[in-house]
């Protein structure tokens, strides 16, 4: 289809508007040649006045290739003109869906010689007659086009299949099951055995033999000349008495018949001139023990093994082409397997997972384009399994990952293989500094840190906001994780805020601890929304003491509470107007649960709206209609457990039951528990007194009498 040329011839041009208050569009149409072949244009137009000029959508069918443009956007569509589903048909140029008489109610064209002009064009072999809609015509063409062009496709598919089969060298099958049973299975056997007092039979896969042997020493004189053997234990390894193979003892009673176990590998062969086949093999070891019925039991008659190889895909490299993978599949209709160039879908899609790669694959490699792939020696740098189909083929997109490899930046070529592409600044870049987006002198760093992405992340911030930072700063910053540094460095130095996270937490960089980076982390995150909130409600950000709070859980949270404070008024108004039971019980129970002691204090809730605003500050869901319910009809009691210096600062949050006077639950900030075991101990001596103290008139020196018993 001859885009521009269609695009430059004029419009039709809408004639007259159509009378009537259903109709929407006004279709116009005529033959054309475009590249000296007859084309049918089809307009549509609003059907109002001052709409005629430029229509809503042209389309335009040729003998055996069809568009549709749409001058609006400028942009051309493939799309059939009629789509249809339960409720109705839409036309291309249509959002909403219709019943067919309302669409040619709607949609109608400008005269009756539009009609006869699409069905000559057309040339329908059927009469349709009036009955079939002029859409409905074209439709069937579009269709008709399509399922050629579809036809055309998979033939060429099918063609190509053939040849890349016919080009493939066969599966060295014994090559194959050779290394599979020496490097995967490492030769393992299985030896089936049953105890009967000091002898026990032995069946051996290794060999098929049966035999029975002394495992015991006997008492009789003749007994020390006997053959004997180690004693057979489940699970244990031990060797064959008959061809002495190392295998896996088996009691007969807990082993199967058939046991299987499947292993995979890859096996990289030459392909054509200079290409590359990556074969992904399954290898399946088949254990058998053979028995047979017998008046006293099943007996063992001999065993088994057998080893069968599988070729599940193969992945086909050449120069100047995309990867392309082909697939073994199974037809349950003839019961013959196939190759198709296409996975399957949904849960049965076939996966190509790591596997260990035959050592023939890197001499086979050596004639190919792919010889400087470093893909043997990111192997060796991964210590583990890889999928090389994958590695070769971003290999083929990024050449750059040979020098990766090369340079120790095997972490980097990590994320490549998976695809995670946004750490490329330039994928065009001969210099390494370029390709990732980093300053030049940072390279050495990142080596050292074998492409760490968190180090990396950072190195390129320092590049975006302009920064030198020193190596230090660099390694702190990546154990802080994602932080938005760029905003804070409007009111602070990087060392700064560095120095200031570390104080907050409590932990210094670089221990190597879990629970330490863990603190960072959580405490940069949390002081980054403290600066967001302090510079949200307008604060003035030169301030020392509002940039550097003493005590920055405690600063966060009245930021919480500042900044829901117009939504917290009026969920407060909406809790204390419906739970009017919780303030007025209030001076009740505070008798009944106040405690305290030199470093904590614990008291009841004052009001509902004091509920609500402890569980945004804690971010738990004590502020829930369901907790103040319960409170509010007195069923239970939310207590507020906090620092007794800071009688005003959320803690800790405990639900006692009102009845039997039980802790049911007790939590922190984000339900977590802080200092679980010392808390743990403090409600447990809370709980003694609660119940010992007001069991005997509620006094409280009773109850610190229990609590010391």
């Amino acid at each position: 289809m001859r885009k521009k040329e269609i695009e430059g011839i004029p419009y039709l041009g809408l004639k007259r508007v159509k009378r009537g208050k259903l109709v929407e569009h006004v279709t116009m149409t005529d033959i054309k040649e475009v590249g000296q072949k007859p084309c049918l244009f089809v307009e549509v137009y609003r059907n109002r006045k001052g709409a005629g000029e430029v229509p809503v959508v042209r389309i335009v069918v040729a003998k055996d290739d069809f568009g549709s443009y749409f001058p609006e956007t400028g942009t051309w569509s493939r799309g059939r003109i009629k789509s249809e589903s339960w409720s109705g048909y839409n036309l291309i140029w249509r959002e909403d869906r219709l019943l067919e008489k309302e669409m040619d109610e709607r949609e109608v064209l400008q005269s009756p010689e539009d009609l006869e002009r699409i069905a000559g064009f057309l040339g329908d072999e059927k009469d349709w007659g009036s009955s079939r809609s002029w859409w409905w015509r074209i439709d069937r063409r579009q269709e008709a086009i399509a399922c050629k062009e579809r036809l055309r496709k998979w033939e060429r598919r099918k063609r190509a299949l053939e040849e890349r089969g016919a080009n493939t060298e066969e599966l060295p099958e014994q090559r194959i099951l050779q290394y599979a049973e020496d490097s995967l299975f490492l030769r393992e056997h299985r030896l089936y055995y049953k105890k009967h007092g000091a002898r026990a039979t032995v069946a051996c896969s290794g060999c098929g033999g049966v035999s029975d042997r002394r495992w015991k020493p006997g008492q009789s004189y003749e007994s020390q000349f006997e053959a004997r053997m180690e004693e057979p234990r489940m699970g244990a390894h031990g060797r064959c008495p008959m061809c002495g193979r190392l295998g896996k003892f088996v009691p007969q009673g807990k082993a199967r018949t058939t046991e299987r176990s499947t292993r995979h590998l890859f096996l990289g062969q030459r392909y054509r001139e200079d290409g590359l086949v990556v074969r992904y093999v399954a290898v399946e070891k088949t254990w058998r023990l053979e028995l047979e019925c017998t008046d006293s039991g099943d007996e063992m008659t001999g065993a088994g093994e057998e080893l069968m190889a599988v070729e599940i895909a193969r992945t086909y490299l050449e120069p100047g082409k995309k990867a392309q993978t082909d697939f073994q599949k199974h037809s349950w209709a003839s019961g013959e397997n196939f190759w198709d160039d296409c996975n399957l879908s949904g849960m049965n899609n076939i996966n190509i997972r790591p596997a260990p790669i035959m050592r023939e694959t890197y001499e086979n490699m050596k004639g190919t384009f792919l010889r400087y792939s470093a893909i043997e020696e990111y192997q060796k740098a991964a210590g583990e399994d890889i999928n090389p189909a994958d590695y070769l083929a971003r290999y083929m997109e990024t050449p750059q990952m040979e020098v990766l490899v090369k340079m120790g930046l095997t972490k980097l070529v990590d994320e490549l293989v998976r695809c995670h592409y946004g750490i490329v600044e330039d994928v065009d870049a001969k210099r390494l500094d370029e390709f990732l987006g980093i300053r030049k002198e940072r390279v050495g760093q990142l080596v050292r840190h074998k492409g760490d992405k968190h180090i990396l992340e950072v190195m390129k911030k320092e590049k975006r906001l302009g920064q030198n930072w020193t190596e230090a700063q660099v390694e702190q910053l990546a154990e802080l994780g994602t932080v938005g540094i760029g905003d804070i460095l409007d009111y602070m130095g990087t060392q700064k805020f560095l120095n200031r996270v570390s104080k907050y937490a409590g932990c210094g960089y670089g221990t190597m601890c879990s629970r330490a980076s863990a603190r960072l982390k959580e405490t940069a995150m949390l002081y980054q929304d403290y600066l967001g909130m302090r510079k949200k409600l307008g604060y003035d950000m030169t301030n020392s003491a509002y940039l550097f709070p003493r005590k920055l859980e405690a600063a966060h949270a009245k930021m919480v509470a500042e900044c829901n404070k117009e939504e917290c008024d009026r969920r407060m108004q909406e809790v204390n107007s419906r739970f009017r039971m919780i303030r007025k019980n209030y001076s009740k129970l505070r008798k009944r649960f106040f405690f305290q002691d030199d470093e904590y204090m614990i008291r009841p809730a004052r009001d509902a709206g004091e509920i609500v605003m402890e569980g945004r500050i804690l971010h738990h869901c004590v502020g829930g209609d369901n907790y103040l319910e319960k409170h509010d009809a007195g069923r239970s009691v939310i207590l507020f457990l906090r620092h007794r210096q800071e009688p005003e600062v959320p803690y800790i949050t405990v639900e006692v039951m009102a009845e039997t006077l039980e802790i049911r639950q007790w939590y922190g900030e984000h339900d977590k528990k802080p200092d679980r075991d010392r808390m743990q101990k403090w409600m447990d001596v809370y709980a003694t007194w609660l119940k010992c103290g007001n069991a005997a008139a509620g006094g409280m020196e009773a109850g610190m009498m229990a609590a010391g018993a």
